[in-house]
Formats: C-alpha cells, sequence, structure tokens
C-alpha cells in the first residue's frame, strides 16, 4: 500500500475541506518550504491527532506475548500434519512476538529447527538450534535438540562435527541421572542408531559429489562509466528541455549486453495487506503469508529461518548482522514507529528512511540549497544554468541537475534530491495529505524522544548549543521542519519516481515437479540512477532484480545516439493506448512513444484490441462495435451488449479461481473437470487469441503435470506458448518464463531431444533479460547436463 489508509485520506480530505478558503488557496500555490511553514499546526493534537492513533492501533506491530502463543500453537498444529515450511513460518511469527529475554523464543527457534530439517535445510537448522542454545533453551530438552544438531552434522559429511555432538548428548544424559519412560528409551535408541552411521559412513566414505556451480558461468563485465555510477562506458548523460536527464547510447549495443547496475539508495518492504486489521477483529491473528513474512526486510533476501528485531513484531532480517546494520543505519528510530508508518503507507516510509540514510547534514545542505534557488526549481533550464554556475563539470555533464562538482552522476542522496517532486503539478488535496502525514511522523518523532537520533549527522557544536527558540507542545523545531521538508519533497517524488522491485514467487500448488512463478512487487525504492531512463511502452531494455540491486539489460540491439527506454508499467502488449495514457497521467506527461503515435496517428490497432476480443456466439467471427457488439460476419446478424458479454467473462474468471483454489486443495480431478468445462463454454464468447485462452492451458497444463501426465501437460503448455507469442513477441520475457516451465515438464518426462531444444531457446531468451546468472538460467544448464549424461541407449530411444 504505498498511500495511507483510506480513512486516513478521507480524514485528511476533510480537514483541507474545513480550511478558510484563503488558507487552501495559499497552500495550493505554496512551495514546500512555505507548505511546512503554513500546514504544520493544521494537524490538530483534539482531532486528527487521535483520529490517527485509532488507526494506528489496528497495525499490530507491538510485541504480544497472546500473538506468540497462538503462532506456536498454530505451528504445533502445521507440524502434526507434516506441512512443514507453514509450521516454520508459523514459528518465526511466534518468535517475533516473544518479548525480548522471555524464555519461550528460545521453543520457537527449536521447533522451528525441527521442522527446517524435515524440510531438509540442514545448515540453516543448526543455526536455529545454536540460537535455542544461546536464548536458553531448557537442559531437559536439549539432548533432543543436540540429537538433531548431529543429524544435521551426518547429512552435511561433517563426520567429527557429528561425533563431537553425539559426545555432548552422552555427557549430558549422564550428568541427569538415570531417566525412564519411553521418550528416554526413544532417545538412546536414535542416540545408538547415530553412532552406527556415523562408524558406517566412516569406513565407506561417499564419492565426492561434483559441483555443479561453475557450470556456463559467465561473468558480467562492461568498462565502468567515468560521469555515471553503475552505468557502462556505452551510455551518455544527455539534458533538453523537451526529455529532461536522459541517457543515450554511446556506440551500438547488443541484445543482453549489461548497461547498468545500481543498488537501491533506500528500498522498504511492501508490508501486504495482512498486517492491517478490521476495527472488529479484536482477537484474531492473521496466518496468511505476507512479504513481511517471507523477505528480509534490509537486503530483501528470501527468509528460511528468520531473525526477529528486539523491540518489535514486523521487522525480521536473514541474519543477526542484517539486523545490526539497519538498527544503526535506520530502525532505531523506525521500530517504535512501526503502526504509524504501516498505516501511513509505504510511500512515507520510503521518505522517512531516505533522510535517515542521508543524515541531517546532507539533507539540511540540500534543503538550505533549494530555499536558495526556490524561483528556479519549477524550471529545469534555470535549474541546469543554477548547478553550472555554482560548480565547473565536466564538458559532457555540465550542470546537468544531480552531478557532483566533479560533473559525476552519482547513486547518491544529491541525486534523489534532484528528482523532480512536481509540486505545481500534484493536487492541492494530496500535497496536502502528504504534508499532515509528513508532520504526523515527525511529531510522533519528537514525542518519543527521539530527535536526537533522527539529527543524528549534526556537528558536535550544534548538538551542544542549547535551544534559543522555544517551541509549544506539538510545534516541530526548526531541525525537524527541515527533515519533514525534504521528506515532503520525497514522499511528492516517490509518484514519478518510485520503482517497484519484483521478484518471481511460486504460487502455490499441489506439487513441486514444475515450478510456477508470476512476478510480484517486493518492495519501493529509489533508484536515481536508473530514475534517469524515461519511458516507452514498447522499450529497448530490459530490468531484473536480485535483492535491492537493478540490471538493465538491453533487450533489442540499439544503435550508437538511440536513447535508452524503460517501460514504466503500461506496456503495449498489456493494454491499448488509451489505457496506457490513463495510467501514465500519474507521471505527468504525455506519451508520445513510437507505439502510442502509431496507435494514435494512424488507423493501426493494438495487439490488445485485435485479439483480445470477443467472439460471435453464433459462428465464432469477430464481434464490432462499442456498446453494442454486432457480428462481423455479414450472413450472420447477431448482436449483443458488450456488458453482457463482460460479466460472462467475469463469470468465467471466477470459476477458474475456484478451479485452482481445487488444485491447491489437492483435488486435481475435480479441477480438470472445472477447467475443462470452463475451456469449452470460452471458446463460445472469446477469440482463440485471447489471452485467458492462453491462460487456461497454462492452468490445465499445470493441473497435468500435478498428476505425472507430462505429454499432457507439454501439449496443454504449447498451445498457451503459442497465445503468449502472438501478444508478447517471441523473445519477450513472458516467452521465457513459458518455455522455462515447459523445459521442466518435457525434463521431468523424459522427453530428452524436446527438453534439450527447449532448455536451449529458454536460455538465449532469459539471458538476453535476466542474465547468464539468473536463478532460472542456472537451473536449466543443471537440467541440459543431466539429461547430456544419461546413457546413450536412453539417448537414442527418445
Amino acid at each position: 500500500m504505498e498511500l495511507p489508509v483510506e480513512e486516513w485520506r478521507l480524514c485528511a480530505a476533510r480537514r483541507w475541506a474545513a480550511l478558510e478558503p484563503a488558507l487552501r488557496e495559499r497552500l495550493a500555490a505554496a512551495s514546500l518550504h512555505d507548505t511546512l511553514r503554513l500546514g504544520c499546526g493544521l494537524l490538530r493534537p483534539e482531532a486528527e491527532a487521535p483520529a490517527l492513533r485509532r488507526l494506528c492501533r489496528r497495525a499490530r506491530a507491538g510485541k504480544e506475548p497472546a500473538a506468540a502463543r497462538f503462532y506456536r500453537e498454530e505451528g504445533n498444529r502445521s507440524f502434526g500434519r507434516r506441512r512443514y515450511a507453514a509450521a516454520a513460518r508459523l514459528y518465526s511469527q511466534a518468535a517475533s512476538h516473544e518479548l525480548p529475554g522471555s524464555p519461550e523464543v528460545s521453543v520457537c527457534f527449536a521447533n522451528r529447527s525441527a521442522a527446517l530439517f524435515h524440510l531438509g535445510h540442514f545448515e540453516v537448522c543448526l543455526e536455529d538450534i545454536a540460537r535455542a542454545e544461546s536464548h536458553g533453551y531448557p537442559d531437559r530438552l536439549l539432548p533432543k535438540v543436540l540429537l538433531r544438531k548431529a543429524e544435521c552434522l551426518l547429512r552435511l559429511g561433517r563426520l567429527q562435527d557429528a561425533a563431537d555432538a553425539l559426545s555432548v548428548v552422552e555427557n549430558k544424559i549422564a550428568v541427569a541421572g538415570i531417566m525412564t519412560g519411553p521418550a528416554h528409551q526413544t532417545l538412546l535408541k536414535k542416540l545408538s542408531q547415530l553412532k552406527i552411521k556415523i562408524q558406517e559412513k566412516e569406513r565407506c566414505p561417499e564419492p565426492a559429489r561434483e559441483t555443479r556451480g561453475d557450470i556456463q558461468r559467465k561473468s558480467e563485465f562492461w568498462e565502468e562509466n567515468d560521469s555515471i555510477s553503475g552505468a557502462s562506458s556505452s551510455l551518455r548523460l544527455n539534458f533538453d528541455t523537451e526529455r529532461g536527464r536522459h541517457l543515450v547510447a554511446s556506440q551500438d549495443i547488443l541484445p543482453g549486453q549489461s548497461l547498468l547496475e545500481e543498488e537501491a539508495f533506500v528500498s522498504v518492504l511492501c508490508p501486504g495487506d495482512g498486517l492491517l486489521l478490521q476495527d472488529s477483529a479484536e482477537t484474531a491473528w492473521d496466518t496468511r503469508v505476507t512479504n513481511a513474512d517471507l523477505y528480509c526486510h534490509r537486503c530483501l533476501r528470501q527468509l528460511l529461518a528468520s531473525v526477529p528485531c528486539q523491540g518489535c513484531s514486523y521487522a525480521k532480517y536473514c541474519s543477526q548482522s542484517c539486523a545490526d546494520v539497519a538498527w544503526e543505519q535506520y530502525h532505531r528510530t523506525e521500530c517504535s514507529l512501526g503502526a504509524l508508518l504501516l498505516t501511513l503507507g509505504v510511500f512515507c516510509h520510503v521518505a522517512l528512511r531516505t533522510v535517515l540514510l542521508a543524515g541531517f547534514a546532507e539533507v539540511s545542505r540540500l534543503v538550505e540549497w533549494s530555499h536558495n534557488g526556490d524561483r528556479d526549481l519549477q524550471d529545469p533550464e534555470a535549474r541546469c544554468k543554477d548547478l553550472s554556475e555554482a560548480a565547473e563539470t565536466r564538458a559532457g555533464t555540465r550542470g546537468i541537475p544531480g552531478c557532483n562538482d566533479s560533473g559525476q552522476y552519482q547513486s547518491s542522496y544529491q541525486a534523489v534530491f534532484s528528482l523532480l517532486p512536481h509540486t505545481e503539478k500534484h493536487s492541492p488535496e494530496h500535497k496536502f495529505l502528504c504534508m499532515l502525514s509528513v508532520v504526523a511522523i515527525c511529531q510522533q518523532l519528537q514525542e518519543a524522544g527521539l530527535e536526537a537520533a533522527v539529527l543524528n549527522q549534526e556537528s558536535s557544536e550544534r548538538r551542544s548549543k542549547p535551544k534559543t527558540c522555544e517551541k509549544t507542545s506539538g510545534e516541530l523545531s526548526p531541525e525537524m521542519k527541515m527533515m519533514a521538508e525534504a521528506m515532503l519533497r520525497h514522499v511528492l517524488q516517490l509518484q514519478c519516481n518510485a520503482q517497484a522491485i519484483t521478484v518471481m514467487q511460486e504460487s502455490e500448488s499441489g506439487d513441486g515437479a514444475v515450478v510456477n512463478k508470476k512476478p510480484v512487487r517486493l518492495a519501493t525504492a529509489f533508484f536515481p540512477v536508473l530514475s534517469l531512463l524515461n519511458h516507452s511502452c514498447c522499450p529497448n531494455t530490459s530490468v531484473s532484480f536480485s535483492g535491492t540491486t537493478a540490471t538493465v539489460r538491453a533487450s533489442q540491439p540499439i544503435p550508437s545516439g538511440q536513447e535508452i527506454f524503460h517501460c514504466y508499467g503500461p506496456h503495449r502488449c498489456r493494454m491499448r493506448v488509451a489505457e496506457r495514457q490513463q495510467l501514465l497521467s500519474q507521471y505527468f506527461f504525455d506519451c508520445r512513444c513510437r507505439a502510442c503515435r502509431d496507435e494514435l496517428e494512424s488507423d493501426v490497432k493494438s495487439v490488445v484490441s485485435l485479439r483480445n476480443t470477443f467472439c460471435c456466439p453464433g459462428c465464432r467471427a469477430p464481434m464490432q462495435g462499442e456498446d453494442m457488439l454486432c457480428c462481423s460476419n455479414e450472413a450472420c446478424a447477431i448482436s449483443v451488449s458488450r456488458e453482457s458479454l463482460s460479466c460472462r467473462l467475469r463469470d468465467l474468471q471466477q470459476r477458474i479461481k475456484r478451479a485452482l483454489e481445487l488444485l491447491r486443495d489437492r483435488k486435481a480431478d475435480q479441477a480438470i473437470k472445472m477447467l475443462l468445462k470452463c475451456q469449452v463454454d470460452a471458446e463460445c464468447f472469446l477469440s482463440p487469441e485471447h489471452l485467458l485462452m492462453g491462460e487456461l492451458e497454462d492452468h490445465l497444463a499445470q493441473v497435468y503435470a500435478t498428476l505425472g501426465k507430462w505429454q499432457e501437460a507439454a501439449r496443454h503448455l504449447e498451445r498457451s506458448i503459442e497465445i503468449v507469442e502472438m501478444h508478447h513477441g517471441p523473445s519477450s520475457i513472458e516467452i521465457g518464463h513459458e518455455l522455462f516451465k515447459l523445459a521442466q515438464i518435457l525434463f521431468n518426462g523424459f522427453a530428452v531431444s524436446e527438453a534439450l531444444s527447449t532448455i536451449q531457446r529458454a536460455e538465449e531468451i532469459l539471458s538476453v533479460h535476466c542474465g547468464p546468472q539468473s536463478p532460472q538460467i542456472q537451473e536449466l544448464q543443471e537440467m541440459k547436463t543431466c539429461l547430456s549424461e544419461l546413457p546413450r541407449s536412453i539417448l537414442q530411444r527418445t
């Protein structure tokens, strides 16, 4: 959720409507500095402030021992049903809610280690066992956990360490004295079995496994750009009043060539809706899985065993080192504000984290600079002139906004600050909402005694000086007003410059033989160098992410002198030009890319219009018209309203959704019947090239793969690929993902020759879009190696 919750938006709208017309007029025309000056006192302690506190109570970000008990018991239930992945996540939730120093947290780690052991994550299991011991796991239960440790070490081939762990177990049993009962007998039996296994492995060591980590691993090298950090030397930075800052090819570029690799200046995980509960849900805790449970809140790595924050239940990390770095950089300030930040949305959270990472000294320097140049900030030419006069810069980047004194454009706070906030183009109501939200955060920081932490980059001289101006209760100090102004600038910038970090996430299914993945928005970030790329509905680049790092690659040949384009979301293959233009209005420009010009200035219809059409229920010819559709076949007189067919389409989509729920519940036979019925119904009113027809084929392939019917699965997926190729093109990333799934199906079905040819085509496409070291490429190469090592007799039969 990028913006604040709806109730706070409505509260701000009512406050705006109640203002005197003259004040509204002044706020509408005000600069960022004047907006804060005029509006800082408009968050009333008797009205808006308590309303916001009530909303924050719905976002549970604090430690709750009752919640810890609930999640631990739910984890035990899932473990008993052998749903080990779900159990591990629930134990993580329980650990995040335990109070610091609680002995129960050690039980959470020990229980999670058992789930991880059954999932085969032995290294991570060992880490959790160490956590359980360090948090005071009870001595009477420790032998069982230490046996698990020994078995993990045995599975990992660390025989001496496993033997040492068993010796510790024996000593603990001996110290405890004579124990009786079934549990003790089971413990001794397990101990004996592990000893025998270690002796057997010492006598007959397993042959060393071939490492596949170096399979055709191609390192991506390029000559670093002197003027643009993280960019290839094949790019140059240009500026003009029409396009602003933009990147241009300085030489011919080939498909797949890396153009830019940039670490996000700041990123914030998108939490998901599960953390915001309705007012009526007073005791129920949500067990739905969100991004907040699956990924590290700092580096965005996927979590197996999260390390919880000691102060809140929300922040979770992949390691203690990640947790420590986050605490030092920003989380010591954010920790107590968790509920407020969840209520006010990701944009406000990104704005706060941006100024915390930059530090007060840099923030104040640039805010003061903006005051001196306020009269020119809305005029890019004036800004360019102002900067060129401020410093002698390199000839190629002279005076371009965001460049440092050496003429370099770096992934720095100065570059973030220079991104246009479009203050004059946002609606006055939206600016007012953002201002109230930022003031609420800064007031909370001040009231919580965190002002010193926020201003920790001040000089020691300034920190030691007593404040000369007194402030009334709730009024922000001059320094906090400066931070608030920068935060307001960043919230407004994010509407045009926020970059979604996406990840290919596995969708739930009944079987793991074929991994079905879909792109999911994981986080919102500032990438100041990536923000230099202008939009095109038909871009010449592809962007991929690894953690918080973005990589831009050429998706087609780019001749020298051509601008480098990135798609902001509305792609020509996904929506009509009118829909694209409407969505792009949030960026405050009219798109005039080649795809839009072709559709607007000629009779050329978009591929979406041509293929995502309704067909005649009688003769299957395409339907034509706007509100009332008529059959294009003159011999057929059938007509039907667009709304009627649209309603039929929505009903069909709901039935497909129910079929997939059956698949998740492991009722594959029922899912097949429902999907086949949906397919018959769809053929009656959708064009054969409609994307939903392709999705139906894809879902059928998924169900047949779940049943191990590989030939049927491949047949349906090949039909899906034909439709996807019509919409997105033969070298699109969408085709690459579909071919990856087909390769898995053919591999599992031992269709060797077909699998090898599909793997080769998938590799060629995905390496262009994702790079040679992406997980999908590595998996394809492992499949290819495995197939090529099969006996010659099997290869000849296939």
